[in-house]
C-alpha cells in the first residue's frame, strides 16, 4: 500500500466485522448475485486459465464459482478472514499487498471487496503486475450510488437533532473514475459497466441488520466513536420511510454493482488503428456526401 494514500477505511475493523458475520451467519445474497454474473462473464471468454486467484472476496463463493466454471484451473484465495469448510487453498492477507510474484497468474477475480481499499490505484497496479501477459482481471465492487438512501436519511436526522452529520456510509467511486484507474494501472482493453440492484426491506433496521451480516457496517476511519443516539436512529428510520418507501410501505435500498475488466497487455490483443490508416470512408458506409470545411460538399473528382 502507498503510505501516502489517505486512510479512509479501518481495515482491521473490517476484518473483525467480517469474522463476526461469518460466525453468526453471513448474508451472501449480493455475493451470490455477483457470482452469477461472474459465470456469464467467464463463459464469454474462450481462452483457458491455468491459475486463478480470488482476491479479497469475503466468502469463498468466487473461488468456488471459478472452480465450477473452469474445472481445469488451479484456484486459490487471498482472503481477509479464514472460512471454515472450504477446500480451496487460502492465504489470509490484504488485497493491498498481494503475496504473489509478477506474471504469476492467468486470472484474477474479486467480488465486493475492492471498494474498501485505501489505495485502490495501488491495488489495481499490483493485480495487473501479477497477471501473466494476456491474463484477465474481473472485479465487482460497490459504486457511487450504493446506499444513497441510507446516507441521506442519516444526514437529515443528524442535522435535525445533533446540529451536523457525521460520516456513516462509506464513499464509493463512480464509473468514470474507475475506468480511469484501470487505464492508469496499465490494463489493456479496459471495460467498466454497472448494474443497479434494488433490495426492499420492511424498515431501515432490517437493512442495517443485513449490512452487519455482510460485514458492511460503518468501516470509516473517521467515524464518530460515541454510540449513536437512540432518538437519532429512530428519526433516521422515519425519514427513510418518508422519502424512500414504495406504496406498500416497504423501503428501497440501492446497491450500485460496478464491474471492472481488463487484460494484461499482450501482442496478440487488438490495437487501435493509426490515425489516417483507414481504408474506407465513413461517408461511403452511411451513403451520404462527405462535407468539407464549413459544411460544403467535398469535391473528390477534381472537375472544373
Amino acid at each position: 500500500m502507498d503510505s501516502s494514500a489517505p486512510r479512509v477505511f479501518d481495515r482491521a475493523l473490517i476484518r473483525r466485522r467480517l469474522l463476526r458475520a461469518e460466525r453468526t451467519g453471513f448474508a451472501t445474497f449480493l455475493l451470490e448475485r455477483a457470482a452469477d454474473d461472474l459465470v456469464e462473464r467467464l463463459g464469454a471468454v474462450t481462452r483457458p486459465f491455468a491459475t486463478a486467484l480470488d482476491i479479497g472476496t469475503p466468502a469463498p463463493i468466487a473461488a468456488e464459482t471459478i472452480r465450477r466454471v473452469r474445472p481445469d484451473a488451479f484456484v486459490a484465495r487471498l482472503a481477509p478472514i479464514a472460512w471454515g469448510g472450504s477446500p480451496i487453498p487460502v492465504a489470509i492477507g490484504d488485497e493491498e499487498a498481494l503475496p504473489v510474484g509478477p506474471a504469476s497468474i492467468d486470472l484474477a477475480v474479486s467480488l465486493l471487496a475492492l471498494q474498501s481499499a485505501n489505495d485502490l490505484p495501488g491495488a489495481l497496479l499490483q493485480i495487473r503486475r501479477a497477471l501473466k501477459p494476456d491474463g484477465l482481471f474481473l472485479a465487482c465492487l460497490f459504486g457511487g450510488d450504493t446506499l444513497t438512501e441510507l446516507r441521506l436519511a442519516f444526514a437529515a436526522a443528524e442535522s435535525e437533532l445533533e446540529g451536523g452529520a457525521s460520516p456513516r456510509v462509506a464513499p464509493f467511486a463512480d464509473v468514470r473514475s474507475l475506468g480511469g484507474l484501470l487505464q492508469r494501472a496499465g490494463f489493456a482493453l479496459p471495460v467498466v459497466d454497472r448494474e443497479t440492484v434494488t433490495v426492499r426491506y420492511g424498515n431501515a433496521f432490517r437493512l442495517m441488520a443485513d449490512l452487519r451480516q455482510m460485514g458492511l457496517a460503518n468501516p470509516l476511519a473517521e467515524r464518530r466513536r460515541i454510540p449513536l443516539r437512540r432518538q437519532t436512529l429512530l428519526r433516521m428510520a422515519e425519514i427513510y420511510a418518508e422519502r424512500f418507501a414504495d406504496p406498500d410501505g416497504r423501503i428501497r435500498a440501492t446497491f450500485d454493482m460496478v464491474w471492472l475488466s481488463g487484460w494484461a497487455p499482450h501482442e496478440s490483443q487488438q490495437k487501435p488503428l493509426r490515425p489516417g490508416s483507414a481504408r474506407a470512408r465513413l461517408a461511403d458506409a452511411l451513403g451520404v456526401p462527405e462535407l468539407g470545411a464549413g459544411g460544403a460538399p467535398r469535391d473528390e473528382g477534381g472537375g472544373t
